[in-house]
This record gives structure tokens, sequence and C-alpha cells, in this order.
């Protein structure tokens, strides 16, 4: 069953208890015209291929751990994200994640570059 998106003042709760968290799908929250948030479930070991998008994202670790990777597949990076760490990373940057642990990250991205 797919998540529907919040309305504006609706609370909801961001990390799934761990026990389903491999039951819990990825899931955009909501979207505006110049806003995404997404909630990405990632179980160890899974990944998000490398791609990139448009404008600017921000990458917020919930709980456990991932492997996030920056950059072309010949000058390509990588950073680990745990618990209470936020990465930003610029529009138009190749980037791609995986779970070192059963993660969650909330994803922000902007819709509307930077005019």
């Amino acid at each position: 069953m797919a998540l529907s998106h919040v309305t504006s003042g609706q609370p909801i709760s961001l990390a799934p208890p761990a026990a389903t968290l491999a039951s819990v799908p990825t899931s955009a929250l909501f979207k505006t015209d110049q806003l995404e948030v997404i909630r990405v479930v990632l179980p160890a070991g899974k990944a998000f291929p490398p791609h990139q998008v448009a404008g600017d994202i921000t990458v917020q670790c919930l709980s456990g751990a991932i492997e996030f990777t920056i950059g072309e597949a010949h000058d390509e990076r990588s950073v680990v994200l745990s618990a209470g760490e936020l990465l930003y990373l610029d529009g138009g940057v190749r980037h791609g994640l995986r779970g070192q642990t059963d993660a969650v990250v909330l994803v922000s991205i902007v819709l509307r570059p930077h005019v």
C-alpha cells in the first residue's frame, strides 16, 4: 500500500520501527512546485545506482548508516552518513547510495534551481 502524500500542517512519523523496516517502502512524503521530500528505506546492502537530479539536495540519515558516493565513475568518492548526520549536494552532481546497515534517510530535492 502506497503512503499518501501528507498535507500542509499534517505531522508524519519519519522513522518506522526497526522491526518493520524491511516491509516499509521508500516513498515521496510530499511534492510541491519547488520541493520534494522522500523517505528512503535502505536495508543493509541495498543500493540506489548512481544518478543525478537537477536541483540541490539534502540527505539526512535518520537511522542506521549509508555509504553515499559522489562524482563520476572515474572520479568517485564515498562518504558514510550515520544517524543524525546531514549531507548537502549541488544539483546536477552524480550520486548513489547503499545501506551499510538497515537505514532510513530523508531526501529533500529543490525542484526549481536557484534564480
